[in-house]
Order: structure tokens, then C-alpha cells, then sequence
């Protein structure tokens, strides 16, 4: 490149593309010195036209029980309430022996799809009748992952209108398993165009169904009480809540909002694709073509039963997993070492933050708790410092109207009785 030749953005430096976009859309020295500070070098290699890192607030979940084993579980997340409630949620599930979670196959999807074939469901059984040879190719070009174990093992066969997708079923042991996958998939996606097939993609599916996680608790009718309402009272509006969201579309996507803060916030502290997870659960939570809560409640004798069930492919290596030291920090703390273990515990947080939910709904409502916490956001917001927040939030708490002018008066009285203004 010659000197008289300018570099496109994307050639460019972290810190020349700052300055770029400060003279361009007005940054000040402040906030040009601030996006530099949180800058890395490992970030430039991560992702396209890096600027910075931004981050998120890290917290953990404390005293969660699953399968008899006590966890502290590093979660990420900006939302306030949502670590207080899996912890509350964490904190009843305990007093009736943790979470169960079951034991389950963990496979990834690779998809080669196929179109205009003349008979899709006769063709269909002429690749099942392949399947050796395409398992071969599949492995052939990923060999590494059957040094750990892994590799594919089976084949499915599908015709979704007129289309012919064959799904290979891949064990990618302890890896979130993207590349392996694409890889093998593609080989496999070669093969069949050589053969004469139109192949219209070769990639994973993000719905795995083949790495379904579930877990259960049962709770006594104590456990569940509130200082204004009896266990069985609680439990019962619980149920109806949990059917409520079986029925109606409208609260299922906000009862499965609730779950997915807690499993989106333990996978950001672990390094995976949350995303990923995240579109599963979704796509599972309308698989018999409606949109359900994910998680069911039921009030069984004198105890409340909770279950659910959704793909958790997760990993404990591999992808960015690696490129973060605080992500092997937070597997330290966490003290899990495999990913039927992550899988077991991401779950059991969403399962325990939705009871917490729904047991706030059921008896005090949402907003007591949550606008508890929110206070120390609108606190910051208005210009507190770290110190003023708690007391700034004290204070917004017993006034009936709270806006940013209200919370900056108050700040200005807060400030007065300290002797600070």
C-alpha cells in the first residue's frame, strides 16, 4: 500500500477509528479517553472495526442446589432485579432439596438442505440407506473430534414442503461445536452437489433438540409463603399464572422473558453463544404450533411442582470461550467442570428465576421489588455517586411520583443534610 493510499475503516486501528467517529459525530475528550480505557488488544481480533469493550455488571447467584450439589453462579447482566430474584428463587428451591435436572444426550444439528428433487420422500429413503458413507464424510472432515470422543454418529431425513434436509446428528463432547459442525455439514453439502444435488445450504440449526435440557423441583406450600399470603394461596396463583402462560401468547413471551434473563445471564459469564441458546428455546417454545411458557407449574397434593424443558447447547470450550480470562475465572468459581454440568445449572437458574417471578406476581406484584433496585439505576442516572446511590434509593422508595426531576431534588436534599452541597 502506497502512502498516498487511504486505509479502508476496517484497516484501521482501535484508536484511529475512535477519533474517526469522535470528529465525525461530536465525542468528547471524556468519552474518546473512556471507549480507550475499556479497549483491549484480544477485542480487534474478536470482532470487525473494533472500538472497545462494553461491558456488562457481573454478579453471582448464591446457594443454588442441583442434583444435591451447591453452586455460586456467575452472571452477567444489566437488568437490576434479576440476580436478586434468582437468588430469592435460588433460596426456596434449597429448603426442598435443590433442582433436580436430568441426565441427556448432547448432539448438535449440521442441515443439507436439498431442492427440486423429483420425489423427495424416495429419495429420502436413499440417503438413509447412505447413512455409513455420509457419517464417514462428516468425520473425514473433522477427524480431530473423535480423538475426544466425539464426531457424527447419526443421520435424520426430513421433507418440510419442497425441500429435502438432511439433518446429521453431531456429539461435539465439551466444544459449543458451530465449526464442527459447518464443517462437517459442508463436506457433506460437496458430496451431494457431486452427486448431482442442488444444495441449497450447509449449516447448523440452532434449534437443538437433540441436546434438550430438563429440570424439576417440588416445593412444600411453606417454602412459597410471603408475609402477606399462605403458601397454598401463593402456590395456587403460581398454577394459574403457569397456565395463563400456556394459553395466552401475550404472557407467554413475558414468562419466558424472565427464564431467559437468568440462562442469557449465567451463558455471558461462561463465554457461549447465549444467542444461540436463546433462538432454541424460543423456536421450542411453539413446536406444537402455539407460543408456551417454557416452564409449568401445578399444584400436586401440598406441593407445588415446577418442570421444564429446553435445548441447552452449551460448551466449556472452544469458540470465544477461550479469549477471556474472567470467563476461566468465572469456571473457577462456578466449579463446573463439564457441560451436561452447565447445561444442568443454566437451566435450574432460569427455572428459579421464574419462580421468583411468578411468586412476586402472585402476591405482591413485580414492580415492589424490582423498583427497589431500579432506584440505584435512576440514582446513577441523576449523577449520584457510588456512596449516594443506596441512600438516594431509600429515599425515591417512599415517595409516591419518582421522575429524573424529583430524583435530582432529592439528591440536592441528600446532599444538604450531608453537608456535601
Amino acid at each position: 500500500m502506497t502512502n498516498n493510499q487511504e486505509k479502508k475503516f476496517y484497516e484501521k486501528t482501535p484508536a484511529e477509528r475512535r477519533a474517526i467517529l469522535g470528529k465525525k459525530f461530536g465525542l468528547s475528550a471524556d468519552e474518546l479517553k473512556a471507549m480507550a480505557a475499556d479497549a483491549r488488544p484480544e477485542g480487534a481480533q474478536m470482532v470487525e472495526n473494533y472500538l472497545t469493550d462494553y461491558r456488562l455488571p457481573e454478579g453471582v447467584v448464591t446457594g443454588l442446589v442441583v442434583n444435591g450439589k451447591e453452586y455460586t453462579v456467575p452472571m452477567a447482566i444489566e437488568e437490576p432485579s434479576v440476580i436478586a430474584a434468582a437468588c430469592n428463587g435460588a433460596r426456596m428451591t434449597a429448603y426442598a432439596g435443590g433442582v433436580t435436572a436430568e441426565k441427556a444426550d448432547r448432539l448438535m444439528i449440521g442441515q443439507v438442505v436439498m431442492e427440486n428433487i423429483a420425489n423427495p420422500y424416495l429419495y429420502r429413503n436413499h440417503l438413509l440407506k447412505q447413512k455409513d458413507e455420509i457419517l464417514k464424510i462428516a468425520n473425514d472432515a473433522y477427524p480431530s473430534i473423535q480423538q475426544y470422543g466425539g464426531g457424527a454418529v447419526g443421520i435424520r431425513v426430513r421433507c418440510p414442503e419442497d425441500f429435502v434436509v438432511l439433518d446429521l446428528l453431531v456429539n461435539v463432547v465439551d466444544a459449543m461445536g458451530a465449526n464442527t459442525v459447518n464443517t462437517m455439514a459442508e463436506a457433506v453439502g460437496r458430496w451431494l452437489s457431486s452427486k448431482g444435488q442442488t444444495v441449497v445450504a450447509a449449516i447448523l440449526s440452532n434449534y437443538a433438540t437433540d441436546s434438550l435440557q430438563s429440570v424439576s423441583v417440588a416445593l412444600e406450600f411453606p417454602d412459597v409463603a410471603t408475609d402477606q399470603m399462605k403458601g397454598a394461596d401463593v402456590a395456587a396463583r403460581i398454577a394459574d399464572l403457569s397456565f395463563l402462560a400456556q394459553v395466552d401468547s401475550y404472557r407467554a413471551a413475558t414468562h419466558n422473558k424472565g427464564i431467559m434473563n437468568g440462562i442469557d445471564a449465567v451463558l455471558i459469564a461462561a463465554g457461549n453463544d447465549w444467542r444461540a441458546v436463546e433462538s432454541g428455546a424460543q423456536a421450542y417454545a411453539a413446536m406444537e404450533g402455539q407460543y408456551r411458557g417454557l416452564a409449568t407449574w401445578h399444584v400436586v397434593g401440598d406441593k407445588l411442582i415446577g418442570k421444564m424443558t429446553l435445548p441447552m447447547a452449551v460448551g466449556t470450550v472452544g469458540g470465544s470461550i477461550g479469549a477471556r480470562q474472567l470467563t476461566a475465572t468465572n469456571a473457577k468459581i462456578s466449579q463446573i467442570k463439564s457441560v451436561p454440568e452447565l447445561a444442568a445449572v443454566a437451566a435450574s437458574v432460569g427455572l428459579v428465576q421464574n419462580l421468583a417471578a411468578l411468586r412476586a406476581l402472585a402476591s405482591t406484584g413485580i414492580q415492589e421489588g424490582h423498583m427497589k433496585l431500579q432506584y440505584r439505576v435512576v440514582a446513577m442516572r441523576v449523577g449520584a455517586t457510588a456512596e449516594e446511590a443506596g441512600p438516594l434509593a431509600d429515599r425515591l422508595a417512599h415517595l409516591d411520583h419518582v421522575d429524573e426531576d424529583v430524583s435530582k431534588e432529592e439528591l440536592s436534599k441528600l446532599r444538604k443534610e450531608q453537608g456535601h452541597d
